[in-house]
């Protein structure tokens, strides 16, 4: 087909919704459907002449006047493991200590000795900052992965290894992030430098000096247009993003920096207050600016923040489309508007929780999570992984005791455990039950002459008493928060009378048995000595009917929770106590997890492999 010939593509419209400016001649047909007539030159001004007829003269003749993005900022693909399991984890999983998460450069990487960097990976539609989950194992600049590959693809050689491991060059070197499929939108991420990055997560590498600026336009309402009309599958591929038409800023390369640093920071700050970040130090509800005794005072005061920090990110992303849109010359056709539920902070419930719920449905879903996290934060705390009397984390590295923790926190106001077995348990069966320590976490975090106050806060919040939603909701919200690697693990008989956590991080060979003699068989005692108290009632000549009943009833479920006990112990715990169980916590938590068996929760989805 020649420019002089005219194609013409037929396509079924909604007249009532069509909203399209189109230079393209439109017409309807005898039959009633819509069609448009357009230049197939028109199309070849777009990157990969795409079919795009809804692309108005304006947008297209951006192509024609722009430069292409890939002269500025070229866009490029990362790695493929081969075997994201084997060579991936999240970033919790492992010790902190062989983790480095500030490499420079592969050199600076390979001297540090650490094994495991971080690894943009992609992951859920997210703007500006953010994402950091994952980490890859590059020891040794990578050896073992590499020799993996050349096994396994003999025509490759050390110093080309194809499509396998492209551009190692730009490992560490800060970019501009984004998630390969999105269904909704698109935007990238600043990663500041240190990361290695994957196929999921290719990534823009502009020249230090228009860092922020590229980082403004590829989170502009306009590159989604232009995204749009090139690739309307929403895979947003390298050679996508190459093909962007770079016109600049109309002169505003200052003002955008200013601005998008300000928004970076945002998201920054936002991701950095949930524990799942490298970068968390104490929760936004905890710190000074917002310390008071009441926990609702506090709480409100934080949403106020929470609530104009959006409306600011909002104004300054609506100023970035502005200023972009602007130097297009597209005002006619885009408008600068961003919604709420775009506006990427988890802290944002339009944009956490979706459009389909009232704001009563919002507030009431902010609210139980921010008091999750808070409860979160205090078992942690018990751990020792954090404390109350300094940021960040302390017990993070494998096998790590009391005695470590008392080196950094010499006198703690809020102790952590000794033995790193927390039990949780329907009663006040043990002094360091779950419950009871999370009573002395809120006594001693915001004193003592609130706490009952504090105390229906949080269980208003939750809907349930704080012991049920130990005993019910706090490890699925646990696995979830941890994306189903979870570092707290919970030992728990088949129907869940026995319970108790761990933490994996401490984790020890002889920790099964501390779990098996100092608790289960600890707690089956007095279930029996309490059930004996109960027979003695039902025999009493002082008790009334009613006491008499009563008891006959608890005695029967006393001896089905011995004998549940009874059987945890013979065929699942005692076997494995003596086993001495090691873990490594290099293997991850799928590996390690799936060695203890039937002792510890099932957790749904575990055995999935890892994209």
């Amino acid at each position: 087909m020649t420019g002089s010939k005219l194609l013409v593509i037929q396509k079924l419209m909604n007249l009532k919704n069509n909203k399209m400016n189109n230079k393209a001649t439109k017409n309807i047909g005898n039959s009633g459907r819509q069609f448009f007539r357009a230049s197939a030159l028109d199309f070849k001004k777009i990157t990969g002449s795409p079919i795009a007829y809804w692309v108005s003269e304006c947008m297209s003749d951006c192509y024609v006047k722009g430069e292409r993005l890939n002269n500025i900022a070229p866009a490029k693909l990362g790695m493929r493991t081969g075997d994201n399991d084997k060579w991936l984890r999240r970033w919790y999983e492992i010790s902190a200590l062989e983790s480095n998460f500030k490499s420079k450069d592969s050199e600076d990487a390979k001297f540090s000795g650490r094994k495991w960097f971080p690894y943009n990976k992609g992951g859920d539609f997210r703007r500006w900052y953010g994402n950091n989950e994952f980490v890859i194992f590059w020891e040794n600049d990578g050896q073992e992965i590499k020799a993996e590959t050349l096994e396994k693809y003999p025509q490759l050689s050390w110093d080309n290894l194809g499509w396998k491991i492209t551009n190692e060059s730009d490992f560490f070197k800060p970019s501009l992030t984004w998630s390969f499929v999105s269904s909704s939108n698109f935007g990238v991420r600043a990663s500041l430098g240190g990361a290695i990055f994957d196929v999921g997560g290719s990534s823009a590498f502009p020249e230090s000096d228009m860092y922020w600026v590229i980082a403004g336009f590829l989170c502009s309402k306009l590159v989604f247009e232009f995204l749009k009309a090139s690739n309307p599958t929403l895979n947003f591929q390298v050679v996508n993003i190459n093909g962007l038409p770079w016109c600049g800023s109309g002169g505003n390369d200052e003002a955008i920096e200013v601005l998008v640093k300000k928004l970076v920071n945002h998201v920054k700050e936002d991701w950095d207050s949930y524990e799942t970040s490298w970068d968390f130090t104490c929760l936004p509800i905890l710190q000074p600016a917002y310390r008071q005794m009441l926990l609702k005072t506090i709480y409100q005061k934080l949403l106020t923040h929470w609530r104009q920090t959006m409306l600011e990110m909002q104004r300054l992303e609506q100023e970035n489309n502005r200023v972009f849109i602007d130097a297009y010359g597209l005002q006619n056709e885009l408008k600068s508007d961003v919604p709420l539920n775009e506006i990427t902070l988890t802290c944002n419930p339009y944009y956490r929780y979706g459009n389909n719920k009232n704001e009563e449905e919002l507030e009431t879903l902010l609210l139980a999570d921010t008091m999750k996290e808070l409860i979160s934060y205090a078992v942690g705390c018990m751990f020792g992984r954090y404390s109350l009397d300094k940021p960040g984390l302390i017990l993070a590295n494998q096998g790590e005791t009391i005695a470590d923790y008392l080196k950094q926190i010499p006198e703690p106001i809020f102790s952590a455990d000794d033995d790193n077995v927390i039990p949780m348990l329907d009663g006040d069966w043990f002094t360091d039950d779950v419950t009871e320590r999370f009573s002395q976490f809120l006594k001693v975090t915001f004193g003592d002459a609130h706490y009952k106050e504090n105390l229906k806060f949080i269980e208003q919040a939750l809907g349930k008493n704080i012991r049920k939603y130990f005993l019910k909701d706090f490890y699925p919200d646990h696995w979830k928060r941890y994306k189903k690697r979870p570092i707290y693990w919970l030992f728990s008989s088949p129907k869940g009378t026995f319970n108790a956590l761990i933490y994996m991080h401490r984790y020890r060979p002889d920790t099964v048995s501390v779990v098996l003699n100092d608790y289960l068989r600890e707690f089956r005692t007095k279930l029996s000595a309490h059930k004996n108290h109960l027979e003695a009632i039902s025999i009493s000549s002082n008790a009334s009917t009613g006491e008499k009943t009563k008891a006959l009833k608890d005695i029967e479920t006393h001896r089905k929770m011995i004998d549940e006990l009874d059987v945890y112990e013979r065929e699942v715990l005692y076997p494995l106590a003596t086993e001495q169980v090691e873990i490594d916590l290099d293997d991850g938590v799928k590996v390690n997890y799936q060695k203890f068996g039937e002792a510890l929760k099932k957790i749904p989805g575990l055995a999935t492999k890892e994209d």
